[in-house]
């Protein structure tokens, strides 16, 4: 007997022990996860210096990995991991997001997965490796579409269709692109409407749809204007203007161009609109600036190291040369913009570079041109299997998905097989739990039923009692108005008529005594009067059982009271189970006040309101938040009695402004 007890309570004091170990592990982890999240929001400061940025980051990776695994864990990694690549760190953001899709891939964690690929991508198409770019995106979008986050998926759309546009997929950009606005629409998002639109009149000056291409320009301005806050900017007068002169309205192309160079444009922009705008002066014959403006967005381009610009001014420069007839400046542009568009592998320049070169090298037209065809019939190859891959890459995708959820749900029948039996026996275990439980609260509604038959019983006693002091009252005043009084009017006669002589002193000291003598009848009959007063016991009795029990509870929690009522209000005509409620429902209030509210004043009031007795408790306590607060047990039994009593009851508090409880119930007479 005394091993087992022993044993018993070291099994206690090792559960103890456990559960101060995992208590106190919380803790750190919580001081872990507040000090990480400091560290995340440092790095984001632009205000500092990089390196300073970058130690916050490497402090708050480091710190993370203290914690064990959890979904906080690959979040957070993943945003540590997307901070690296803000700031041009590639080589730690490729570090930490590979370890974040791994993580999350064994917590199962769809968010964090789907969020990492989003980052892969980002990375890749920022550097223009389109292929790659396309495959996280749509790995990305299968996880947002898994979860129904609809804004997520959208983007993921808008992105593979604008890399399908790269590869000259344009009904593949287009269907993507439109499906995208369509949930955008839903979402009512209009900075992504305009920037799917314009991608849009985008792909239409590719394939020459120069009309369509302005109309979708114009609804991208539209939705732009219904952005609330920080508005993008993607040139779109400059992008009007480019459509503008595909189709030969040169005039009305030069207005969206210098409408455009009168904004506020970053450089890149500025070299852009400009390059563009000389495109269209040298359709126009007119080459007064010409030359400064290409020269000028060439120094833009050259100083932003803008590779892609840098080919298309050049172009442009020896197509200025060749307008004015300079040969030798043509031909040189032309190579250099040949010979940078062959580097940076941009096709679409680099045929632009050899098709302009037949025409300005006449020796060697004929080598420009077998290149131009040889290289356009690759460059074809290569978009067609770039298309095709991406169709795979869905395919693929969708594959992977379909087995991915087949072996789920193989699992979860499985899982759902395996924890049967067990479901089984916790519900019996409940039902009895339930059962004991039912008959626990059996036992105290006839608890209560009980008090409020014992409270009945001692009012009903209480009125009896006051009763027979009315009775007593109206005998005392009986006695007397009808013994005492005629009694003394009696002798007060007889002492008038006695033929009393003497002096004039004896004479008038016995008429004072006859006047003192009818005074004393006067208020004999006074008192008797008030004795006999007419009044409703069973008010008083109530009220002053009212009064009593706020005068207790106030002295307990050391508040002033204030008590007020209607004299109208007639309680005798109300049930005893009414008034033994309303007892109730007064002491569980001021019950609440003593425990949380510190109130320093209280006041209760009871009145009339056509049909309702109303009752309000107002305190000047600490409050508290109604939305956040959860109702405690005495303000459901109060709202549990006021609804026996067909009430309504409203609860209005404020922190450190006090609590004010409203009931109204209606009168129930005696007699129903």
């Amino acid at each position: 007997m005394k091993f087992s007890l022993f044993n018993i309570k070291y099994l206690l004091i090792c559960f103890l022990f456990y559960c101060k170990i995992i208590y106190g592990q919380k803790n750190v982890d919580s001081i872990t996860k507040d000090s990480v999240d400091i560290w995340i929001k440092k790095s984001k400061k632009t205000t500092l210096q990089l390196n300073t940025r970058s130690g916050f980051l490497d402090k708050a990776y480091k710190k993370l990995n203290t914690l064990d695994n959890s979904r906080y864990k690959t979040k957070t990694l993943s945003s540590i991991a997307y901070r690296y690549y803000s700031l041009k760190d590639t080589i730690t953001f490729k570090k930490i997001n590979a370890e974040t899709l791994q993580l999350a891939i064994k917590l199962k964690d769809t968010f964090t997965i789907a969020d990492s690929h989003w980052s892969y991508a980002y990375f890749y198409n920022n550097n223009e490796k389109y292929r790659k770019a396309y495959y996280h995106y749509d790995l990305a979008y299968n996880g947002f579409k898994q979860l129904n986050d609809q804004y997520k998926s959208a983007r993921m759309i808008h992105a593979m269709g604008f890399i399908k546009s790269r590869y000259k997929d344009y009904t593949g950009s287009e269907i993507l692109i439109f499906k995208a606005i369509k949930i955008f629409k839903n979402l009512k998002k209009p900075k992504w409407l305009y920037r799917s639109y314009n991608s849009l009149g985008l792909l239409q000056l590719d394939i020459k749809e120069y009309d369509k291409a302005i109309s979708y320009f114009k609804k991208a301005k539209y939705y732009r204007k219904k952005i609330v806050g920080k508005k993008p900017y993607y040139s779109i007068n400059n992008n009007i203007a480019m459509a503008l002169t595909k189709k030969g309205e040169y005039d009305k192309a030069m207005v969206f161009f210098n409408k455009e160079l009168s904004k506020k444009l970053t450089r890149k922009q500025q070299g852009i609109v400009l390059n563009n705008r000389a495109h269209c002066m040298l359709y126009q014959n007119d080459t007064t600036n010409l030359k400064n403006d290409l020269y000028k967005a060439l120094y833009i381009r050259d100083s932003l190291n803008d590779k892609t610009g840098i080919v298309s001014t050049k172009l442009y420069i020896s197509d200025y040369y060749k307008h004015i007839q300079d040969s030798v400046n043509a031909l040189k542009f032309s190579k250099q913009a040949n010979e940078l568009a062959y580097k940076i592998k941009n096709g679409d320049f680099y045929l632009r570079s050899l098709n302009q070169l037949a025409n300005l090298d006449i020796q060697n037209s004929k080598k420009y041109l077998d290149r131009y065809i040889e290289f356009n019939d690759s460059l074809i190859n290569t978009e067609r299997k770039t298309q095709n891959k991406f169709t795979r890459i869905e395919f693929e995708t969708d594959e992977y998905i379909e087995e991915t959820k087949r072996l789920n749900e193989q699992q979860i029948w499985i899982i759902a097989i395996s924890i049967a039996g067990v479901l089984i026996l916790s519900l019996l275990y409940f039902l009895r739990v339930q059962k004991v439980k039912n008959e626990k609260l059996s036992l105290e509604t006839e608890q209560q039923k009980a008090n409020e038959e014992v409270y009945i019983l001692t009012l009903q006693q209480q009125a009896k009692l006051e009763e027979e002091k009315i009775k007593e009252r109206n005998r005392i005043s009986e006695e007397l108005h009808d013994g005492i009084l005629g009694k003394l009017f009696g002798t007060r006669f007889g002492l008038g008529f006695l033929p009393i002589k003497g002096d004039d002193d004896l004479l008038e000291k016995h008429q004072s005594y006859l006047n003192e003598l009818q005074e004393i009848e006067k208020e004999i009959r006074d008192v008797s009067h008030k004795l006999s007063d007419n009044f409703d016991s069973s008010n008083i009795n109530f009220i002053t059982i009212i009064k009593q029990l706020l005068k207790d509870k106030s002295e307990q929690g050391n508040f002033e009271h204030q008590f007020t009522f209607d004299n109208t209000i007639s309680w005798s005509q109300i049930n005893e189970v009414t008034k033994a409620n309303i007892y109730r429902i007064v002491q569980e209030a001021l019950q609440n006040i003593l425990k949380h509210a510190k109130a320093k004043n209280v006041i209760l009031g009871f009145s009339k309101n056509n049909q309702n007795l109303v009752l309000n408790l107002k305190d000047d306590g600490t409050g508290f938040d109604t939305k956040k607060a959860k109702k405690g047990i005495g303000l459901k039994n109060i709202k549990s009695r006021v609804e026996k009593l067909k009430g309504t009851v409203e609860f209005s508090s404020e922190i450190k402004k006090g609590t004010s409880l409203l009931i109204k119930i209606p009168y129930i007479l005696s007699n129903e």
